[in-house]
């Protein structure tokens, strides 16, 4: 049985972490003088200590001496916990991008990417802003503010994270988010909007030849942000509300109305609970603003047979919708919301404590230990869509806390030789602690 539950060899755990200590070396150093503790282990010590969901830099402090860490991780020095905090905190957050590129080059290299081709060749990639910080005393030269009425300051970070998915897949795939952060010489915060617009210039200098449906809630349902994703390739299907986007909706009633253009398409008849409906409206102007812009409007009612209750939601593409279609459009405009509860839900309430502040520094510390943790997150979605020993081992814990306990647990009490090997101690039961008494 043991060859049947074999990853693949290049998106194996114990790949991918050298991998990334391969990344990380090309990094360069800036610090002046000798360096007791290189930028490499810095940087693979905070990776570890997001890999293994400690809960705390104390908590990674006290596994320092821990042989484990220059085994699986590749650590010469582990730092201390300050010592880690003053090494990173000058770290570039772009320098971190290529570790993410390498990742998604394997799996294209492995074909593991090819279930996920979805809208007529395309992926899907979710992209949705989240916050990972608040406070109003800690901040540093990067963080948002939020000012209040009574002279207080919220400080702040967020980040655009991206995910490609799949309406049958579990599994997502992150992509390198793009932090929400003060810009070098602006005074006024950062936005959603333009980070959205360095995350396309940046994921295309990347990946300039993927082809890409981008699947984004009402707020992303803009003029220049429609415009951005035209000029960069991207497919789109966008959320759009009546309250936000009222000059849209009253063209797509003036269009019924007058039945000008519109299909109404049943699908799936043989549904025992539901009647699925749509509307369909091609070519409509975006907004007021941007006349030019014609995108194609798409509404979905979901009827329950038995209450008649119902569920809508409407969406605008630039594909072209048809009967044939419109269900996988759907799925897909449905598919968004996999980068809240498969990306950001996962990372705040399944072990990875994102919402922790690991330190927050003067300077980048705390973006890049977030792009640390979603690295980290990266590689933990690669092995549950890769490795079936993995995949049998979190089977068998139930659950994704439990299968961390017992991994931090395995390090805390055996010298291993690889991930491999801790994955089958979880699932073969190979490693059993049994007391000892003294007799004598």
């Amino acid at each position: 049985m043991a060859g049947t539950l074999r990853a693949r060899k290049y998106l194996s755990a114990d790949a991918l972490v050298a991998q990334m200590h391969a990344r990380f070396a090309q990094i360069p150093d800036d610090r002046p003088g000798h360096c007791d503790i290189p930028l490499t282990d810095a940087l693979m010590s905070a990776f570890a200590l997001f890999s293994l969901k400690d809960p705390s830099l104390l908590a990674f402090d006290q596994r320092r001496n821990d042989d484990n860490l220059r085994t699986l991780y590749r650590i010469g020095r582990v730092p201390s916990d300050t010592r880690m905090r003053e090494i990173l905190d000058p770290v570039a957050p772009e320098a971190l991008r290529a570790a993410y590129r390498d990742v998604f080059r394997q799996l294209q290299r492995g074909k593991a990417l090819e279930a996920y081709v979805y809208l007529q060749g395309s992926y899907l990639i979710s992209l949705d802003g989240t916050g990972y910080f608040s406070s109003k005393k800690i901040h540093c030269a990067s963080c948002l503010r939020k000012e209040h009425a009574d002279g207080t300051i919220t400080y702040h970070h967020q980040m655009l994270g991206a995910a490609l998915v799949h309406p049958d897949k579990a599994e997502v795939i992150p992509l390198a988010p793009e932090p929400i952060i003060k810009q070098d010489g602006q005074t006024k915060n950062d936005c959603e909007r333009n980070a959205a617009r360095r995350w396309l210039t940046n994921f295309r200098r990347d990946h300039p030849h993927l082809p890409v449906t981008v699947v984004e809630d009402a707020l992303s349902a803009n003029g220049p942000h429609v415009r951005d994703l035209l000029h960069h390739h991207c497919h789109f299907i966008l959320g759009v509300k009546e309250g936000d986007h009222a000059p849209l909706f009253e063209e797509v009633r003036r269009r019924e109305d007058n039945d000008d253009g519109v299909e109404f398409v049943t699908c799936r008849p043989a549904d025992p609970k539901t009647r699925h409906l749509f509307t369909i409206i091609p070519e409509v102007p975006l907004n007021e603003s941007h006349p030019d812009l014609l995108v194609n409007f798409v509404r979905y009612m979901a009827i329950d047979k038995a209450t008649d209750e119902v569920q809508m939601f409407t969406w605008i593409t630039d594909w072209k919708v048809t009967p044939r279609n419109v269900w996988d459009i759907m799925r897909g405009g449905r598919a968004r919301w996999k980068i809240e509860n498969e990306t950001f839900n996962t990372l705040k309430n399944q072990g990875y404590h994102f919402e922790h502040n690991y330190g927050h520094g003067a300077q980048n510390l705390s973006v890049v230990l977030a792009l640390l943790m979603m690295l980290a997150f990266l590689v933990d979605q690669v092995q549950q869509l890769c490795d079936p020993l993995f995949r049998a081992a979190l089977a068998k814990l139930k659950s994704k806390r439990s299968l961390w306990e017992r991994l931090r647990s395995l390090f805390q009490d055996y010298c291993l030789s690889s991930f491999r090997e801790a994955y089958e101690a979880l699932y073969y039961d190979l490693i059993r602690p049994h007391p000892v008494f003294n007799t004598s």
